[in-house]
């Protein structure tokens, strides 16, 4: 089947799918008419979809005429029970839910998308997602906490619980002004640009998806469940996309209904709509109800009545009308929905730029920017000076003076506009092009996945955006650092040390997005094993944002935590003695220093001031303060898992320091439990290949080990071993680091050719030089001591330290 009939098919579920079982079979057939092919299609769907929503009260018969819904309330998905039902969509139900582990006492929201179980190719773009996903963490947007797939094959999504009522009941019901129901939707475009900025499209904006909680706060809704764009959603996968991507008719863009390319340029317009809404209290098309072909064509051809035209209409001046916003208004809202998605505002950003001109009356973007509209822009502004310049004729020279100034002001302001918005429109351009490679077209039909969009774009970029190099250097600072959250510090590094070098021939070195830049390739650095160069690059990030932005800026403290990290860091590949213990009292004489001020200055439930409690109580492992360490990381892990949620990157990581220093204080049952608890969350949400999860993995490897199971310990270091080679490479520091833990296991058992091979092949190939001198006191290599080759090897090892400086 073409995407263009799946299409078609599309539309006809989401118009049906919600209908009382006994309304279904009539409107079926009023909006298929003779198309007996799109009739069978969509009843095929639909007897699958409750097939498959029945499947967990034991696979009972299908019928049409039965209830629509099936409620699984009080069943049990891994290690949630389903409460009760929260809302009940075209593809799927979400429920209220809670663990019933007793790891954590806070509800949540599941959706069950139980037709996912006939479908392969969904559950095989579970792990993408979540990767993807799990780097959208934004005030605004509801956070992914869990996903996986029930004992009967049913997937599922867990997400943070809104309590809040749709945008527009939100605004209707506390009569909020125009201007406040701008300000709001600017947030909620802050939160779109937010995701559009990480790749992903909403694909579903409405006011059921946007959710306002009791404090004001919008929060956006269902990302990653059914409308996260993947990156073959333009029709290399059509079926697939159908089925779990189903459009809202209201508020779906041309395109959409058409089957075209999905971009970011979809969300602009979707938004538009809901501005519409909020500003006139109704939809600006009409087709619930409609025939298919006549949705489409409204939808493709039809404008709506102006917003201000609207209110006239219905008599309504307050509180949505305002006079002096109404025109710009009319201007704005249908920039957004224009067809054509290039004459659309570049980016939901701009979008909200243009809201604040109205808001400050300065001239919009979208108005044609005549001399009479800026003219009575200052008078508006200006009422005040107008009317006396009137009441005097000498006042005339003065105004006209005054007015040749404001011409010269408006100019700039119009420059300044036209600037920002060619930037916005070639980052705009840029995305596209980024999504572009999933057009069946571009694609010839193959799968193209998420990272291979990032990396096109990682290639084009020169291309792409050469004429603004600021814009340029921000784009690639973001994927720099999609690629570091992901693990690929290869790829990160070459973009980052760019954008760094842009943002100092183009911004200055004292900057603070230069700085930010400085600081993310130290991060890089670090990650690939180059401390000496991360720290000196650190040291000098920390002095620079010390004197432009002060010791106390968030910046400065994020420098201070980082450099102590470092310092950390490169006392652990220090042989036991004198220097390594000065280097991790200096490192933890920085943290003490830091998290006070953390303290102080972000509050104790800071996620900054977190990190530096973690932070601290790892040097304090490193020092054998084990009672110590321990109590400060439980108090770490357990406000983490209050503010941040147990399964956030942090919380996770706290969990695997704590396992780290039961392991340190020889209780290796309890580190086995934490190390396969943190183990099963870094899988679920980071992915089999992270930097992280292979940590943990390695941790886990070593406390196996030290319980006498050799033969298990071994196969999880192979694995750690395995995947490390595939991910980070053969030379990579973390590679060397398995094949050393391989040697020592090896030694263990007695097979001394083989830990000899393996050890040798870690000191030649990424093992830090440094580390090379203490081979000779650990205790895995006791076995080895008296072979001549051993003996060759520590020597070899030696004059490697001698000749070769530390991560260079």
């Amino acid at each position: 089947m073409t995407p263009a009939a799946w299409h078609e098919v599309e539309v006809v579920l989401s118009e049906v799918m919600d209908l009382p079982a006994a309304e279904r079979s009539s409107r079926i057939v009023q909006l298929c008419g003779a198309r007996a092919d799109l009739k069978t299609e969509v009843e095929s769907l639909l007897s699958a979809h409750e097939k498959a929503a029945s499947f967990l009260e034991g696979n009972a018969e299908f019928d049409l005429t039965a209830t629509p819904a099936f409620s699984l309330q009080g069943k049990q998905l891994g290690p949630y029970r389903l409460l009760s039902i929260v809302g009940v969509g075209g593809m799927g139900t979400v429920y209220r839910a809670e663990r019933t582990d007793g790891r954590f006492q806070k509800q949540v929201a599941i959706k069950v998308t139980p037709a996912a179980i006939h479908s392969p190719e969904l559950l095989r773009r579970f792990t993408s997602e979540q990767q993807i996903l799990a780097t959208l963490e934004h005030p605004n947007i509801a956070r992914l906490l869990d996903a996986g797939v029930s004992a009967e094959g049913i997937p599922y999504f867990v997400m943070e619980f809104v309590e809040g009522i749709p945008v527009n009941e939100y605004c209707d019901t506390g009569q909020l002004s125009t201007k406040q129901r701008l300000s709001l939707f600017q947030t909620l475009c802050s939160a779109v640009q937010y995701a559009h900025q990480h790749l992903v499209v909403h694909r579903d904006l409405k006011p059921a998806n946007i959710l306002v909680t009791v404090d004001g706060v919008p929060k956006l809704l269902d990302f990653g469940i059914a409308k996260i764009v993947e990156p073959w959603v333009a029709g290399t996968q059509g079926e697939t996309r159908s089925l779990l991507n189903p459009l809202t008719p209201g508020y779906a863009s041309p395109e959409q209904v058409r089957g075209e390319t999905i971009t970011t340029a979809t969300d602009v317009y979707s938004l538009g709509i809901v501005l519409y809404e909020l500003i006139t209290g109704q939809a600006p098309y009409r087709v619930m109800g409609k025939p298919l072909d006549e949705a489409i064509r409204i939808i493709c051809q039809s404008e709506p009545e102006e917003p201000s035209a609207l209110l006239r209409r219905l008599g309504k001046d307050d509180p949505r009308s305002a006079s002096a916003l109404s025109s710009d208004l009319d201007a704005i809202i249908a920039k957004a929905m224009r067809k054509e998605p290039r004459e659309r505002y570049a980016s939901a950003e701009e979008l909200a730029s243009d809201l604040g001109r109205a808001l400050a009356g300065v001239p919009v973007l979208a108005q044609r920017g005549t001399v009479l509209y800026r003219a009575g822009k200052f008078v508006r502004r200006h009422r005040l000076g107008v009317g006396i310049a009137a009441a005097a004729f000498l006042m005339l020279v003065v105004f006209a003076a005054a007015m040749a100034i404001q011409a010269q002001r408006i100019a700039k302001e119009r420059d300044r506009a036209n600037r920002e918005a060619e930037a916005s429109k070639r980052v705009a351009e840029f995305i596209t092009n980024m999504f572009r490679v999933s057009d069946p077209t571009e694609s010839r039909g193959n799968t193209v996945t998420a990272r291979e969009i990032l990396d096109k774009a990682s290639q084009d970029i020169d291309r792409g955006l050469a004429k603004d190099p600021v814009v340029q250097a921000q784009m690639m600072d973001v994927m720099g650092m999609v690629y570091w959250n992901l693990g690929l510090f290869g790829r990160a590094q070459p973009l980052l040390e760019r954008s760094l070098n842009l943002r100092v021939q183009t911004l200055g070195l004292e900057n603070q997005a230069t700085l930010s830049s400085g600081s993310h390739l130290a991060a890089v650095l670090a990650s690939e094993g180059r401390f000496d160069e991360a720290q000196k690059l650190e040291r000098k990030t920390l002095e620079l944002r010390r004197r432009v932005l002060g010791p106390e800026h968030p910046d400065s403290l994020q420098s201070m935590r980082s450099l102590a990290n470092l310092m950390e860091r490169q006392a652990r590949d220090l042989p036991n003695g004198p220097q390594a213990d000065a280097g991790f009292a200096d490192a933890e004489m920085l943290e003490r220093e830091t998290l006070a001020t953390c303290r102080r200055v972000l509050g104790t439930d800071h996620p900054d001031t977190l990190a530096v409690m973690n932070r601290l109580g790892s040097t304090l492992d490193y020092e054998g303060r084990y009672p110590e360490a321990e109590q400060l990381q439980r108090e770490t892990y357990a406000i983490q898992r209050r503010v941040l949620g147990p399964e956030h990157r942090d919380t996770m990581g706290s969990l695997n320091n704590i396992a780290f220093t039961l392991e340190k204080e020889q209780r290796y049952a309890e580190a086995e439990t934490v190390y396969r608890q943190a183990l099963d969350i870094q899988r679920r949400i980071l992915g089999p290949d992270h930097p992280d999860m292979l940590l943990t993995m390695d941790n886990l490897s070593n406390t196996v080990a030290e319980q006498g199971r050799y033969a298990e310990a071994e196969k999880l270091c192979r694995e750690t071993l395995d995947i490390r080679v595939r991910v980070l490479g053969p030379e990579h520091r973390d590679t060397a680091t398995s094949k050393y833990e391989l040697a020592g296991l090896l030694a263990r058992q007695g097979r001394r050719d083989e830990a000899l091979r393996t050890l040798r092949d870690a000191v030649d190939h990424g093992l830090p030089a440094g580390t090379d001198l203490y081979i000779d006191q650990e205790d895995d290599f006791k076995s080895l001591h008296g072979d001549p080759r051993y003996a060759a090897l520590l020597a070899h090892a030696k004059d490697r330290a001698v000749t070769q400086k530390p991560d260079n």
